[in-house]
């Protein structure tokens, strides 16, 4: 068996501008806010002195744009893995905060049955299974050094749970996976032996929380 060590980063992107705060998922149109900007910038600091071999990213815009100070950085192309895209919602391009917009509505109610599945978006099964897909094929791609996965909060958050053998049933309300975070898998060989995660961006989020409180 080999022993070459490889770290597949994956990488969440940046804040979004969304003035309506809309569950925006997979729709088209929705960039990094001046905030998110900075974060991928941050995230590019940090990984500068990295090996990294590839930069790959979902096809939505807001992770190819977290992508791009890395891929600069390391004089890389982005290339793009739709494995790595948003899970799919019903309540896309909705508002679905607690007790406001979709969620006030009966009709909507019939969504919810089961959480565990989850009844009102791309099964988790089927979301781990795609994103161990992706991990897999940016090991191929980069063994014996590091490659940077950008996607997104659910994506990331299941695809950990699957690696570590957790049940998916969760909190979203408690997922480890901030934006711009990086939750970082390290492999020796075939083996995953370990799983570390940071947040680049925190005193950024900080910052513009005070700011906002001003």
């Amino acid at each position: 068996m080999s022993d070459e060590l490889t770290i597949v980063h994956l990488l969440r992107h940046g804040e979004v501008h969304n003035p309506d705060k809309i569950l925006y998922g997979r729709l088209p149109g929705y960039f990094l806010s001046d905030l998110g900007k900075e974060m991928a910038e941050r995230a590019a600091s940090v990984l500068v002195s990295r090996d990294i071999a590839a930069v790959i990213s979902s096809p939505l815009e807001r992770a190819q744009q977290t992508a791009m100070p890395i891929a600069a950085a390391h004089k890389l192309e982005i290339g793009t893995d739709p494995n790595l895209i948003e899970a799919a919602n019903i309540f896309e391009g909705q508002r679905v905060a607690v007790g406001d917009g979709a969620l006030r509505d009966p009709k909507s109610w019939r969504h919810l049955y089961n959480p565990v599945r989850p009844s009102w978006g791309e099964p988790y099964k089927e979301l781990a299974s795609r994103m161990q897909q992706a991990v897999v094929d940016a090991r191929a791609v980069a063994r014996g050094r590091e490659v940077v996965l950008v996607s997104h909060q659910l994506p990331i958050w299941i695809a950990r749970m699957a690696f570590e053998g957790r049940r998916f049933a969760h909190d979203p309300r408690k997922r480890q996976c901030s934006l711009a975070s990086l939750t970082s898998l390290t492999f020796i060989g075939d083996q995953l032996c370990a799983i570390v995660y940071t947040e680049p961006s925190i005193d950024l989020v900080e910052k513009a929380s005070k700011i906002a409180g001003a």
